[in-house]
């Protein structure tokens, strides 16, 4: 604990572990899929009740308009769980965004509902780490701060959104105007088991392109049909061909079609592209819109692009450094080694650096295995990321923002 103020020692000090743990048991036990609407509502009110302990302008945000392509290849709305928001001291000189997501990748109907103990001490079960056991290192570390005399001087937004694990479509206007005029954010998805947190992340683009052909009989007149199929299958082909060192692209599924004996007139690509630069966004935007239309010419058929460009690259630019650098001293006063490295993973962290705000986006427990059911929490790391996170606000506060 070399190299900590008085206060700060204070602050950390009174994190409470137990009731850290007390709250991940309690939430993770609720079943909050993106889809689970009325799951999300409960832990919505859970979240609320529990964040109200802090002060400031706590609400829960209706979601944005989203629209998905359905079977018919028609969009349609896509309901969406309420975001929860909260405002501390607005005018107050250091304003910070905190940030998180109540929903998990596991629907309610999945198997994996329980939680249970693990030989090794770990804690398994359905969001553990991603990310009810970030929420309340979130939580802790806010109460530890507004404990220190130094809690007046700065002011934060908390966002928890309910769509993360589906690309935050819905929450995507909420994160850009909490993001502004912000000197740093913290998001807390899990760290690596050994405290390694995430870097650079590259981007993601999701898209259904739906292509419209006309049936006919494969027998008698195949050649009045326009095969729709045949179409979607060479958009896939060709799109796969943007395959470059800055760029993955991942042609993940075609839909549509029928019986044996006829053409079919409608089917759905869906793609998925992992661009590393704004200039490969750029790029495969235009190619894909280009390569629709030559074979919408091609084949006689209509095609139509749905999706967007969610999450754009996050590189790590020099004030990203510096909030890394001032994690990475929290940590060393700690007596932790804190570590960094690229991952071809994404998350609200990429939406928040796009608006040019310097975040580190691991924030919360160590743990593993997420998105399967053999999700673990170590539950040693609540009390610790939540130190961790004490100390890198206060010391935010200490240099007034300046990166």
């Amino acid at each position: 604990m070399e190299g900590m103020t008085n206060d700060e020692r204070a602050a950390i000090d009174r994190i409470d572990a137990g009731a850290m743990l007390a709250q991940v048991e309690d939430w993770s036990a609720i079943n909050s899929g993106t889809g689970n609407l009325a799951g999300l509502a409960t832990v919505a009110g859970r979240l609320a009740d529990a964040f109200a302990v802090l002060p400031g302008a706590l609400s829960l945000v209706d979601p944005a308009p989203v629209e998905r392509v359905g079977a018919d290849g028609v969009p349609a709305p896509l309901a969406h769980g309420r975001h929860l928001a909260l405002t501390v001291r607005p005018d107050a000189p250091v304003q910070m965004l905190f940030t998180g997501h109540m929903d998990t990748v596991y629907p309610v109907d999945h198997s994996f509902q329980a939680l249970r103990w693990m030989e090794d001490g770990t804690l398994n079960g359905p969001g553990v780490a991603d990310m009810k056991g970030g929420l309340a290192v979130m939580l802790a570390a806010l109460r530890a701060v507004e404990a220190s005399p130094a809690a007046a001087r700065l002011g934060y937004a908390v966002v928890i959104n309910s769509d993360e694990e589906t690309g935050s479509a819905a929450s995507a206007p909420l994160l850009a105007e909490a993001a502004r005029g912000k000197v740093a954010a913290l998001t807390y998805e899990p760290a690596l088991p050994d405290g390694t947190l995430a870097g650079a992340r590259g981007g993601t683009g999701n898209f259904t392109i739906v292509v419209r052909g006309r049936a006919a009989h494969a027998g008698r007149n195949p050649r009045d049909g326009r095969n729709a199929v045949v179409a979607a299958a060479e958009i896939a082909v060709e799109l796969s061909a943007l395959m470059a060192d800055d760029l993955s692209v991942n042609p993940a599924r075609i839909a549509g079609g029928g019986p044996n004996n006829v053409v079919p007139d409608l089917a759905m690509l869906h793609v998925n592209f992992r661009p590393a630069s704004a200039a490969a966004i750029a790029r495969t935007d235009a190619a894909m819109r280009g390569i629709a239309e030559a074979v919408a010419q091609a084949h006689d058929v209509a095609v139509s692009v749905h999706g967007s460009f969610n999450r754009p690259p996050k590189p790590i630019d020099a004030g990203a450094a510096a909030l890394f650098e001032r994690v990475r001293q929290a940590g060393a006063d700690m007596g932790l080694s804190i570590g960094w490295r690229a991952t071809g993973g994404v998350c609200d962290g990429n939406n928040i650096a796009a608006a040019g705000v310097p975040v580190v986006d691991t924030m919360g427990v160590r743990g593993g295995a997420i998105h399967s059911a053999d999700e673990f929490l170590i539950p040693d790391s609540l009390a610790e990321r939540a130190a961790l996170s004490a100390l890198t606000i206060l010391r935010t506060i200490g240099l007034g923002g300046r990166q």
